[in-house]
């Protein structure tokens, strides 16, 4: 393992059976004390005085560590506010055996320091050295952005699925409700439940709430649940040595292998406990996956809300869902691996079939979700390991051939799509097959990108099928890279139009999202947007607007 940069603090751990759960895997909550340690003397070190866990947000579980492995947490300060902090951490785990490090998990913290009387604080910026730092520099701007829109955009995304008919709460053999999962405990605080500044340690609070929504997810699936991530850990209050702390945890929606456990958290001092008037002090939403004694995944019942409350807390987790989404993209900076394919024009039929069958195979799997619904125009998601697709499915004015024509032709794609600035055939290879070089805007203050993409389209062999336009990223020797441009790649997108009837067909558009290109979706996907419905309602116009000769 590299030495520690400067600015970065290191905890290392060997695994003990203390530190583990039945399965002897080390246990989430013990991780999270661990994390929220090691986080908060990163902070320290940066700010010079005491710090307090504001909020942890954006963890991510990717691996398990066992015991007798070696867990070895690094953080460091990202970007520096005024008198607020984020905290960059990764967690690896490295097995003595062998050697062999793996990733378990990162995480973003807020710190806000603690200043000494009434003294002003005003934290010195970070020191960039390396060309990473200054991406998560970036990035950090970004991140705080979203948390400090999370309420606003969750409170729009809550009227949005309250004003469509959700289709997921239609009744379904199967279905269960949430009311035996619900679990409740409570926690004196004893001095050895505080920090150094005489409060409850954050870390061990997030151990707590977590050791309750695994008994809250198990009861629900009656198998071994596992931490996958958590959404936030929002620190709304202080509590103190001799509180009463209770914890209040209960599934609030299921989403094929994955199930969403909220948890409340209040404080009471000795007064407040035998008034019963207690202080909302934190709250978290964790997601589990959870395995058989096979060590296969478990697909979760679907959820059937009755009372009032189960309707809120059912929608909310739809709602945290799509943030959860678009969040996911300006947590972390991954450098893309090419994946496209050399243009080969030998190959060329193998090359466009495989185009073709690499888009039907992306719309028929199971799995698509919806995340929006609006007049004419659908919004599915679909989740796979590291993969998200999205699907937009749009009802059309129009009949299916001249809606093909027109969306085959992607010269006109900037007419109606403001993600492309310029759309040039480069090499029109045949009457079905052409590929384009393609300009896109300015996002987030990075250089414009650019793509060279093959185009293959299909009409159906037989009236009443379906119509194909397929898009991938095809690597063409001569169109190097630009400096000016960051080349970027499409791995599977493109349209299946279907009639409905002569005169009007549906148009649905799908994209496999590359890193490269998932800027231009976060937003949306995370609700604090709009730009894939107004896409759409612009592709709709065009389509509707066009001659028949056109």
């Amino acid at each position: 393992m590299e030495p520690p940069e400067p600015a970065e603090v290191r905890m290392s751990q060997a695994i003990q059976p203390a530190h583990a759960n039945p399965r002897g895997e080390l246990s989430a909550g013990q991780l999270l004390k661990w994390i929220d340690a090691t986080a908060c003397l990163a902070a320290e070190k940066h700010a010079g005085i005491s710090c307090v866990t504001a909020s942890v947000d954006d963890i991510q579980f990717e691996e398990t560590a066992r015991v007798g492995q070696v867990i070895t947490i690094k953080a460091k300060v990202t970007r520096a506010f005024s008198t607020s902090m984020e905290i960059s951490i990764k967690v690896i785990v490295q097995d003595m055996l062998t050697g062999i490090e793996k990733l378990v998990s990162v995480a973003f913290s807020t710190f806000v320091a603690k200043p000494v009387g009434k003294e002003k604080i005003h934290l010195k910026p970070v020191t960039l050295l390396t060309e990473q730092d200054h991406v998560e520099h970036n990035l950090a701007s970004e991140r705080r952005k979203v948390r400090l829109h999370h309420e606003d955009t969750f409170k729009n995304l809550m009227k949005e699925n309250n004003e469509f008919d959700d289709p997921i709460c239609d009744e379904e053999e199967g279905m269960v409700s949430t009311g035996g999962t619900a679990v409740q405990s409570i926690e004196l605080v004893l001095p050895p439940h505080a920090n150094h500044h005489g409060n409850t340690f954050g870390g061990q609070i997030m151990a707590w709430m977590e050791s309750l929504a695994t008994i809250s997810a198990s009861r629900l699936c009656r198998a071994h649940p596992l931490l996958k991530s958590v959404d936030m850990f929002k620190f709304r209050g202080p509590s103190a040595v001799g509180d009463r702390l209770v914890f209040n945890a209960i599934v609030n929606n299921t989403f094929q292998t994955c199930v969403e456990v909220g948890v409340r958290v209040e404080a009471f001092d000795c007064q407040e406990w035998s008034k019963g008037q207690g202080r909302h002090i934190n709250s978290a939403f964790l997601i589990y996956n959870a395995v058989n004694d096979k060590e296969e995944m478990v697909t979760f019942p679907r959820i059937k809300p009755i009372s009032k409350d189960d309707f809120r807390r059912y929608r909310g987790a739809i709602a945290r869902k799509r943030i959860r989404l678009g969040r996911k993209y300006v947590t972390s900076h991954k450098e893309e691996v090419p994946i496209c394919v050399q243009w080969d024009i030998s190959n060329q039929v193998s090359l466009s079939n495989a185009n073709v069958e690499a888009l039907k195979n992306l719309a028929a799997k199971s799995g698509w979700e919806v995340t929006s619904a609006v007049e004419k125009i659908k919004i599915y998601t679909l989740e796979e390991h590291d993969l998200l697709s999205v699907w937009v499915e749009k009802h059309v004015e129009r009949p299916a051939h001249l809606t093909y024509h027109l969306l085959s032709d992607f010269t006109k794609r900037p007419l109606w799509d403001p993600h492309f600035v310029s759309c040039e055939v480069i090499n029109w290879v045949s009457e079905g097959d052409q590929i384009y070089y393609i300009t896109c805007p300015i996002v987030n203050g990075d250089k414009p990108k650019d793509l060279v993409v093959l185009v293959s389209r299909r009409r159906p062999l037989k009236d009443g099928s379906t119509y194909t336009v397929a898009v991938k990223s095809v690597l063409l020797p001569s169109v190097p890279p630009c400096p000016h441009y960051i080349r970027s790649e499409i791995i599977c997108a493109g349209f299946l139009i279907r009639a409905i009837d002569s005169s009007s067909c549906t148009v649905s558009y799908f994209n496999q999202i590359s890193a490269s290109i998932s800027p231009y979706f976060a937003g949306n996907l995370g609700g604090w947007s709009k730009s894939i419905e107004e896409t759409a309602a612009s592709c709709i116009k065009f389509i509707e607007n066009a001659t028949d000769e056109h």
